[in-house]
């Protein structure tokens, strides 16, 4: 069975931004890839209008996106209670995890230090 992998906002960020290794390796993940509600909800707090709004459309509706369920945002309460202090955790964060935990996936993510909280989560390449 093919592992899920969920995509945080910097790799999708990347992505869109057509830097080659985010893009050699989104397109190399096998269907579905995963995101969370409140990856969309940064993207769009961020995203202009226009050309870069049509380009993040067209690639959340290659993806699924998985919506926020009470037990995610429990769970996701409970990790930034925990972790918000000693590690600096925001609450987006811990809801990213949570989802993730909540879904069997692997988080993909360039922010390691910000989830210690789920050991499901890799550094998909490196940035220069």
């Amino acid at each position: 069975m093919t592992p899920l992998m969920l995509l945080d906002t910097n790799v999708i960020i990347d992505f869109l931004r057509g830097r080659s290794n985010a893009v050699a390796y989104v397109r190399g993940l096998p269907a579905p890839v995963l995101t969370s509600a409140i990856v969309v909800a940064e993207l769009y707090a961020g995203v202009r209008d226009g050309a870069e709004r049509s380009q993040l459309d067209g690639f959340l509706s290659a993806v699924t996106v998985v919506p926020l369920s009470n037990p995610v945002a429990v769970q996701g309460g409970l990790f930034r209670r925990q972790f918000g202090k000693s590690h600096n955790v925001g609450l987006e964060d811990a809801l990213i995890a949570a989802t993730a935990q909540a879904e069997g996936a692997t988080l993909v993510t360039l922010n390691l230090k910000h989830f210690p909280m789920i050991s499901n989560v890799i550094l998909p390449y490196s940035t220069p």
